[in-house]
């Protein structure tokens, strides 16, 4: 016997129902892309050489499998995403919680990380390279400017916007500094937590690229940039598009995280 009322049963079908939809419309959007784009390249309404297309994508990215130099460009480029969206996340998670901490020092530098955060970091690549040296290190201390500061503002408004009569409650319970931030602050910011997890994805992927634009001898970044020098617009659209593939990856691994972590937490989906 079911321990679920009528009116649950009837909107978890309904929640379902949702889901296939949108997964049907996404799908949906792909494929009448991926058709309309195929179908005007054979057509020659558009210039091949100048926007490839789907069969000459598959193609090139079958020959770099058979070269065995797809997934070592993939490999490199992950790897360098991996590293600075941890660190980057770390790191902001730490300031926030530190700039939360102590309103005084938050005052202090906020100003100078609005600024640092809207600095053009593809103007600092030529300082990173000597800074750093011209590495793995180089790409991802380029990532982690792109990534940590909006990391820093994202988590640190979440904690600051936290429900100020919660935390006045639990003052008045006589709660440390440190149980408010445990109990209150913390749950109360999870999806805050989880939405800056899938921006740093982008930022981090972004900022990986950009490094591997600038100094790199593999990954995809190196791969996009090989092509447009020597004119293979195949090479640089086989790129772009196993790029969108790894971010769309690592966007559902997070979107699952989240699912997970709020069934756990009671919060609805």
């Amino acid at each position: 016997m079911s321990t679920y009322s009528t009116e649950h049963i009837k909107y978890l079908k309904k929640k379902k129902s949702e889901k296939r939809i949108i997964f049907f419309f996404r799908l949906l959007i792909i494929i009448l892309f991926l058709i309309t784009w195929e179908l005007l390249s054979r057509a020659e309404l558009i210039n091949t050489f100048l926007s490839s297309s789907p069969t000459q994508v598959i193609k090139t990215a079958i020959r770099l499998f058979n070269d065995k130099t797809l997934f070592i460009h993939i490999g490199v480029t992950l790897y360098e995403v991996i590293i600075s969206f941890l660190i980057a996340n770390i790191l902001g998670f730490i300031t926030a919680t530190i700039l939360w901490n102590n309103k005084i020092i938050a005052k202090i530098v906020e100003p100078y990380i609005t600024v640092l955060n809207s600095l053009p970091k593809v103007a600092l690549g030529p300082l990173i390279i000597i800074w750093v040296g011209a590495s793995t290190n180089s790409i991802i201390f380029m990532a982690l400017l792109i990534s940590t500061f909006v990391t820093i503002i994202t988590i640190y408004q979440g904690f600051s916007t936290t429900d100020k009569k919660y935390i006045k409650l639990l003052q008045t319970l006589g709660a440390t500094k440190y149980q408010i931030f445990i109990k209150g602050v913390l749950p109360s910011n999870i999806p805050t937590i989880i939405s800056a997890l899938k921006i740093n994805i982008s930022m981090s992927l972004i900022g990986v690229i950009m490094g591997e634009l600038l100094v790199s001898k593999s990954g995809l970044g190196y791969l996009i940039l090989y092509g447009s020098q020597v004119f293979n617009i195949n090479l640089v659209i086989t790129g772009v598009v196993i790029l969108g593939i790894l971010s769309y990856l690592m966007y559902l691994i997070i979107d699952i995280i989240e699912v997970k972590v709020k069934k756990k937490m009671g919060i609805n989906i």
